[in-house]
């Protein structure tokens, strides 16, 4: 299985392809965008070392990867499905991260939540899997909502150590969770 197409009422998520370089550009250069990940723009050599590598997990790994999502025909952003990259991950076999990031103009409409439950689908009426997790620093409100609104629960806070710390890294990392077993209760 490669990875799927997969659409909404609103959203058609395209797997990552080369020509979608530009468009992962400019959301990461976008230092609102990244604010709770990296504090600052990404460079264009960062992008394009994370393209070639979000690229080889689609690759390697079936159902998982990275999709360009559009509404309207117009780039809203992308949204993620990986194994968790992070050696302290609580992360187990059949379970994934989920990630999204959209460009600001396409911010509070509803479309994060939108797309992130389709991803919740996919991976488990499609991929099989058994938990669906995503992370987050504890400051970060609007993201801790969304992943609240598509049914993920609070797991935990984490406090890592960090070379340059983020304004409100001090309040560490949330993760929150979903089982296949309590997305099955909740689409009934």
């Amino acid at each position: 299985m490669g990875q799927a197409t997969l659409e909404t009422s609103r959203l058609l998520l395209t797997p990552l392809a080369e020509e979608h370089l530009e468009l992962e550009v400019a959301v990461d250069s976008d230092p609102e965008v990244m604010r709770y990940l990296t504090g600052r723009p990404s460079p264009r050599k960062t992008v394009e070392a994370q393209h070639r590598r979000r690229l080889a997990i689609s690759q390697n790994t079936p159902g998982f990867g990275l999709w360009a999502g559009f509404t309207a025909g117009q780039f809203v952003g992308w949204w993620l499905l990986h194994p968790s990259t992070r050696p302290e991950s609580a992360a187990g076999e059949g379970e994934v991260e989920l990630g999204y990031r959209l460009l600001r103009r396409f911010w509070r409409q509803g479309l994060a939540s939108e797309g992130a439950r389709e991803l919740i689908r996919h991976a488990f009426d499609d991929l099989g899997l058994s938990r669906v997790f995503a992370e987050t620093m504890a400051v970060n409100t609007a993201s801790r909502a969304t992943m609240n609104s598509v049914g993920l629960h609070y797991q935990r806070t984490v406090h890592r150590e960090w070379d340059y710390p983020l304004p409100g890294s001090e309040r560490g990392e949330v993760e929150y969770a979903i089982t296949r077993t309590q997305w099955l209760r909740r689409a009934r």
